[in-house]
């Protein structure tokens, strides 16, 4: 943003994630920039420090989508006293701007005693503010109409960018080649995949085993060709993620005119031609030789151009097209498929030209791959190979292959071929850049208001609340925030607790738990080096990432965990939980006295992570009664775990979102400090002794951040151990913490001790060293002591605060409380539990369906569109074979019947595969959650996903075979629709099983549905549609026995028709047909079920297996 000619500037909350010490670093930047360059800055914070809140000029204060507020910095405090509001001594000034317009906390900071308190609302502080004097001064200066004749004459562009449209152009190119260079990893990826998919394809269509005698010999060579046009269009899928990945990086600088959407879209179809001609050039030079196309050098350059400049930009084109108009991955891929699937299927290949129906003649005329085929086609069997004529015919062997598959015979379609390919690239191309044009990132651009907190504010009463003083101690009783002192111990008496919320604490645990303490020694964590540090010179084969530190955490105190950025905060926390999944870890670990083992360990502790992930379609109630089921041991019966569940519920103050659904962060569902709030509930819910937080006040603002943090410390008060790792604690926050374990960049620790009665002893502490300034009054403890302890300040002072606190009487009490700790008492005995789990397997895997079954349900976007796509699918393949299934005629009609149940097998199973991806990646990150808290073993869990797919299926193929049955034609027998329904049924559970399979054995859903691409093409190739199993090669046929594909089009072709004695013009009957021509026999049926069966209970058990082996969460 500084580096451009902007002036303005807009940020919106950018603290978010950073210490305190670094907010107000970047704050003072911003400062001196906009003071020395006269800009303008109006910046958004959520938890700004009072040092920080200092360095603002004006205060912009809003509340309910109104201006409460706007004036300069210094009148903040006059004008709400003059309302009746006055902010505390040593109250961040901030929390108490968002706080003293909340229905819930203004009543604390009422002031006129002598008046009975009511609540102020929204609109009474704007008329206030308007009626006020700073308020009158903005309004007659808005009022004032702007002299133009004070303007400089600079201050407006007269062009819309900043540079040419040739400059613009270039300055494109260059980019887009830059990332095209670091994402260069896809591109080889591609290569690979393609040359793989080319050695394939040229042994199993090999020159030594292609004939040139008949019509057949021909239907095998145009198999060839069109899994060459296949392969060549779907190696383009991959546009559609790879542009969707760039589209919020481009609407961004659209917005901002940096470039026109025609400069960011003409460089990458440029470009891309480079790409195509590698891509092209390893398929046509490796496979068309060997496969005995035309050896005539006209002829190949003619194909080759064909492919390289047309087919792969052409198909690249209408991808990105897709992307740019779905903006979405899920939808982008659900209808980009869709798209590319009709057009193939109205190509000419698996529907003759003479039998597509007349209502479907202008899908055959716009389909490019139409004239890609029939130039192909033409280009080959025109030539010299095929120019004989057969004994007892009058016309060459190639011409009689065209008029056999529909296909125009005369040369000039190759170059109608040409220029309609030409007007497709052009036609994508200018739609794609109308659509990057016009239509914004998908979602809205307001603020969000999540659904819970809708429903709260319908809930909350619309009077006035009138209080007395009287009844304003005891209201401040309730809301928890009477001061109270703690013991010299540590502690806080500014985020209070009332004695009606300890009462309702000691009602609300109503289970047994033992009180743990925690203690680790000389606690070492190291990686191996990054490749980036040794090749700038470092020598050593390890990264130390936390060095040798020391602590005891005790039951019934509330430890902070601080450092700035990059400290080992996280690290810590995931070493001593045992979430750590790789490195090396050294030291020794130590629960009430006894080693630690993580088995029984993650059975007493918790452990809320940073990232608040739950599955969106349950509700609040549902999340924590799951997580209690699976948590709690049996002895607990149901009916006591629901009221310990809405106990704990209550304690976390979610009591009126029982039912409210949980949602997508940012989209719908609970807001962020609910979620943050739902992910202490659910910990909780284990009854924990132990419970480790990472940053639960992270991206809040003040006031949820109080909510938050009055939540744990109700939960200490239980006298469990809670340890939480903080960023940007106001005063009242950090106060509300016992004790401080502070660490230093690089991994030590530098304090660990009280914090004590307004942050004394920490104070005390730090002034006590040479060096160290005093903090000034009102500062915030927590960013003094940040800024005091940088690396910078280290130098500056010239000393070790490691090895100060190493000398220190603080390190000497810790010392001894670690080995007092690490004591077993007398008579106390080491955790035990008779087995791994709390719950047996039955019941983990009755619960997992219990929850999956809601997720699947409550998402429409995944179930509605999946069944609407099958119904418009249907009607589709039913329209466009209508009544071919009752023709037995010719070798024709049979293709025609076969091709209708290839593209069902295809279409609704690669879309099954492709939906079930983003799905099964969110459950996957749930999933790694919920196994690391010891909540199931893997394969309930995985069964319990397989199971519940099982019904959707069902459901889903009934719906497709009494559309697509009747439409086609086929024979209306029980036996035969039998049939059909079974093998359409295994079929789709077997592609579901295997999207879920690639997505549980790859880090992504990119990496996956290449993967699936790479499955899909070898599957094509095998199935028996592009080569029939008997002219398959025999070192390729067990490829053949092991696809799924060709058993499931064995299957349902072999059930139509296998048993069917039609006669055809030559003589033989449909059932020696299938059998000489494609190796099908009716009574291998029984065989073919059995195997298509057992596909699926493969893939899930490999599903099953890779959940369990691999984990790609890197921590």
């Amino acid at each position: 943003m500084l580096v451009g000619p902007a002036r303005v500037f807009f940020m919106d909350e950018i603290s978010t994630g950073l210490d305190s010490s670094t907010t107000l670093q970047i704050v003072n930047s911003m400062k001196q920039s906009i003071n020395i360059l006269g800009g303008t800055a109006v910046i958004s914070l959520l938890q700004p420090a009072p040092e920080t809140y200092m360095r603002f000029d004006d205060i912009i204060l809003l509340s309910d989508g109104q201006i409460v507020f706007q004036g300069p910095r210094e009148h903040v405090h006059e004008f709400f006293e003059t309302i009746g509001f006055r902010c505390p001594e040593r109250k961040g000034v901030a929390d108490f701007l968002q706080e003293v317009t909340s229905w819930k906390d203004q009543h604390q900071y009422w002031v006129c005693h002598d008046k009975p308190y009511r609540f102020v609302t929204a609109m009474e502080f704007v008329d206030a503010f308007q009626s006020s004097q700073i308020g009158q001064e903005l309004a007659d200066e808005l009022a004032r109409p702007f002299d133009r004749s004070q303007n400089h004459p600079a201050a407006l562009t007269t062009s819309k960018y900043g540079v040419s449209r040739k400059e613009l152009l270039k300055s494109c190119i260059a980019r887009e080649i830059l990332l095209m260079k670091r994402n260069s990893f896809a591109y080889v990826f591609k290569s690979v995949q393609l040359l793989f998919l080319c050695v394939i394809a040229t042994t199993v269509f090999l020159r030594s085993k292609m004939h040139r005698d008949s019509i057949m010999d021909g239907d095998i060579f145009m198999g060839a060709l069109f899994f060459t046009e296949l392969v060549m269009m779907f190696n383009s899928f991959s546009e559609i993620s790879m542009t969707i990945d760039k589209l919020p990086v481009f609407y961004k600088q659209r917005d901002l005119l940096f470039f026109p959407a025609w400069a960011y879209a003409l460089p990458t179809c440029i470009l891309k031609i480079l790409i195509s001609f590698m891509e092209v050039s390893i398929w046509v030079f490796v496979n068309y030789y060997a496969t005995g196309f035309d050896p005539n050098a006209t002829r190949f350059f003619k194909q080759y151009l064909l492919l390289l400049l047309l087919t792969t930009q052409m198909a690249s084109s209408q991808f990105r097209l897709m992307a740019a108009l779905s903006r979405n991955l899920i939808i982008a891929n659900t209808f980009g498929f869709f798209a590319f699937l009709v057009i193939l299927s109205m190509g000419g290949f698996i529907l003759s030209r003479e039998y597509v129906k007349k209502w479907w003649k202008w899908g055959y005329w716009i389909s490019p791959v139409m004239y890609l085929h029939n130039a192909i086609s033409v280009n080959k069997f025109l030539g010299n190979n095929w120019n004989h004529v057969p004994l007892g015919s009058t016309e060459p062997l190639g011409m009689m292959i065209l008029k056999s598959r529909g296909v125009f015979s005369e040369g000039k379609w190759y170059w109608i071929a040409i220029g309609a390919l030409i007007g497709y690239i052009i036609l994508f191309n200018i739609l794609t850049s109308v659509a990057l044009t016009y239509l914004n990132p998908p979602g809205k651009s307001q603020a969000i208001i999540s659904e819970a907190i809708l429903k709260q504010k319908h809930n909350t009463t619309k009077e006035s609340i009138q209080i007395s003083c009287d009844s304003h101690d005891e209201a401040l009783s309730a809301a928890g925030k009477r001061d109270e002192t703690r013991g010299n111990s540590a502690s806080s008496d500014s985020l209070s607790r009332t004695e009606a919320v300890v009462k309702s604490n000691q009602e609300n645990i109503i289970l047994p738990f033992v009180p743990l303490s925690l203690t680790f020694l000389n606690i070492k964590y190291s990686v191996d080096m990054p490749q980036e540090m040794k090749a700038c010179g470092v020598s050593e084969d390890r990264l130390e990432l936390l060095k040798g530190v020391s602590g005891a955490f005790r039951p019934g105190f509330l430890t902070a965990l601080m450092g700035v950025s990059g400290a080992g905060k996280t690290t810590l926390l995931d070493v001593l939980a045992g979430r750590k999944t790789g490195g090396y870890i050294e030291g020794s670990i130590a629960v009430s006295g006894n080693p630690k083992k993580q088995e029984t360990f993650a059975r007493v502790s918790g452990y809320c992570e940073q990232n608040d992930i739950h599955s969106p379609s349950v509700t609040v109630y549902e999340s924590a009664l799951y997580s209690a089921w699976l948590r709690l041991p049996d002895e607990i019966d149901s009916n006591r775990r629901k009221i310990f569940v809405q106990r704990v519920l209550d304690l976390v103050e979610l009591t009126s979102l029982f039912d409210a659904l949980v949602g997508l962060p940012g989209v719908n569902g609970l807001a962020a400090e609910q979620r943050k709030r739902l992910t202490i509930a659910i910990e909780l819910v284990a009854n924990p002794s132990i419970i480790f937080m990472d940053e639960p006040t992270s991206g809040l603002d003040a006031r949820a951040a109080a909510i938050v943090i009055r939540t744990v410390r109700n939960i200490v008060d239980t006298g469990r151990t809670v340890v939480c790792t903080i960023h940007q604690p106001s005063i009242d926050l950090f106060e509300a913490f016992d004790e401080l374990y502070l660490m230093k960049r690089g991994g030590e620790e530098i304090y660990v001790g009280p914090i004590g009665y307004r942050s004394c002893h920490l104070i005390n502490y730090f002034e006590g060293i040479d060096g160290v300034g005093k903090i000034m009054d009102g500062y915030n403890p927590a960013t003094w002591v940040l800024e005091q302890t940088t690396s910078t300040q280290e130098v500056t002072v010239g000393v070790s605060f490691h090895d100060i606190y190493k000398n220190s009487e603080v390190f000497q009490r810790n010392k001894a409380l670690i080995e007092e700790l690490s004591t077993p008492l007398p008579g106390s005995k080491d955790i035990y539990f008779p087995t791994q789990y709390s719950r047996s397997y039955i019941t983990q895997f009755v619960a997992c369906l219990w929850k999956q079954s809601l997720s699947y349900w409550r998402n429409p976007p995944y179930v509605g569109i999946r069944f609407f796509f099958t119904a418009v699918l249907a009607l589709m393949i039913g329209s466009m074979f209508w009544d071919l299934g009752s023709r037995r005629d010719g070798p024709q009609d049979i293709f025609n019947a076969s091709g209708a149940m290839f593209i069902s097998v295809v279409l609704l199973g690669l879309q099954n595969s492709l939906a079930i991806q983003p799905v099964v990646a969110i459950e996957r990150m749930i999933f790694y959650r919920e196994k690391a808290a010891g909540m199931f073993s893997d394969l309930p869990s995985a069964l319990a996903q397989v199971v519940v797919e099982i019904l959707c299926i069902f459901i889903q193929s009934i719906l497709y075979v009494l559309i697509v049955y009747p439409m086609i034609g086929f024979e209306w027998t029980v036996g035969k629709f039998f049939w059909y329904f079974f093998f359409m049924f295994f079929t789709l559970l077997y592609y579901t099983l295997l999207g879920m399979m690639f997505v549980a054995m790859t880090p992504n859903v990119h990496i996956s549905g290449i993967f699936l691409v790479a499955f899909h093409l070898t599957s094509q190739l095998f199935c028996g549609t592009m080569v029939p199993r008997p002219s398959i090669p025999v070192w390729w046929r067990w490829f053949y026995w092991a696809d799924p594909v060709a058993w499931s089009l064995y299957g349902l072709i072999a059930s139509q028709y296998g048993d069917k004695h039609d006669k055809f013009d030559t003589g033989e009957t449909l059932a020696e047909f299938l059998k000489r021509y494609l190796g099908y026999k009716h009574d291998f049926l029984p065989v073919v079920a059995v195997m298509v069966a057992v596909f699926p209970l493969c893939f899930a058990l490999m599903y099953a297996i890779f959940m369990k082996v691999l984990h790609f969460q890197k921590r």
